[in-house]
């Protein structure tokens, strides 16, 4: 009788990948998944205890949403007569906008200047910018605080506008983008008759929008989420931003957790 012998095969060569970009893919969507809800827990934990009272906030029993949600606190906080959240929001979204189209429009001029303007003094004037990056903010609060005061601004919103209107960094950025800017459409503008402030106004800027909008999201949030300066110079309620306002929520008089944390799902929105 023959000998029967089995022989063992090998697997294939098709299957052995498709499994390991199947394991691959699920370890790469469970780390995704894993890190998704990591950055969600602190959205969660506002939105829990904003809709909590300060009883659910500090029970020693965790509960993942109350048994209870408290939608009133958004009326309670809108109408809370010790701290004006309303005027909060208008300030800050003033101050925002405001700062955030001259950081723009005079950054943008700035670069554009060191640039593309050929002067004497060009480096130097460059370098200085470079030296404003390197002095922390805190270090100037004093100095400026002198001048707002001097000149009447104090709780006022120019005083907490005009001071944070030009800034170093965009300068720095705007210069380094319009170094690369294609020489030739800034030619086209010159043969057609215009001179440096045409050219950048009807032909730099239009081509600039992706650098334009970049920037003023992050001087909007920055200008939104300050907190020193408004603090220091916002001496009366009426000009005060919605940072100096939350603080006023949780301070060595007054614990009131519900609204604070209602209030830090409002009023940090425009900033993410």
């Amino acid at each position: 009788m023959a000998a029967i012998v089995s022989v063992s095969r090998a697997p294939h060569p098709k299957r052995v990948r498709s499994t390991r970009k199947a394991v691959y893919l699920a370890l790469r969507y469970g780390a995704l998944i894993l890190l998704a809800l990591l950055f969600l827990l602190p959205f969660y934990l506002i939105l829990r205890n904003g809709l909590a009272t300060d009883a659910d906030i500090t029970s020693p029993t965790w509960t993942f949403f109350p048994q209870v949600l408290h939608f009133e606190n958004i009326q309670e906080l809108f109408s809370n007569p010790d701290v004006p959240y309303l005027d909060g929001l208008i300030n800050s979204a003033l101050v925002s906008i405001l700062q955030t189209v001259g950081q723009i429009a005079i950054s943008a001029l700035a670069g554009y200047g060191l640039a593309r303007i050929p002067y004497r003094w060009s480096n130097l004037v460059f370098f200085s910018v470079l030296v404003t990056l390197m002095i922390p903010s805190a270090v100037i609060y004093v100095p400026t605080y002198v001048i707002v005061s001097y000149l009447g601004w104090v709780s006022t919103l120019q005083g907490l506008v005009v001071p944070g209107i030009f800034a170093g960094f965009t300068t720095f950025l705007f210069r380094q983008f319009f170094l690369s800017f294609p020489h030739e459409l800034e030619e086209a503008g010159r043969i057609d008759g215009l001179g440096y402030i045409g050219t950048f106004w009807r032909i730099v800027v239009p081509n600039s929008y992706g650098i334009i909008a970049a920037l003023s999201v992050i001087t909007f949030i920055g200008s939104w989420n300050a907190f020193l300066w408004p603090l220091v110079i916002g001496q009366d309620q009426s000009a005060w931003t919605i940072q100096v306002v939350l603080s006023n929520f949780l301070n060595a008089q007054v614990l009131n957790l519900h609204e604070l944390f209602m209030g830090a799902i409002i009023g940090k929105c425009p900033s993410k």
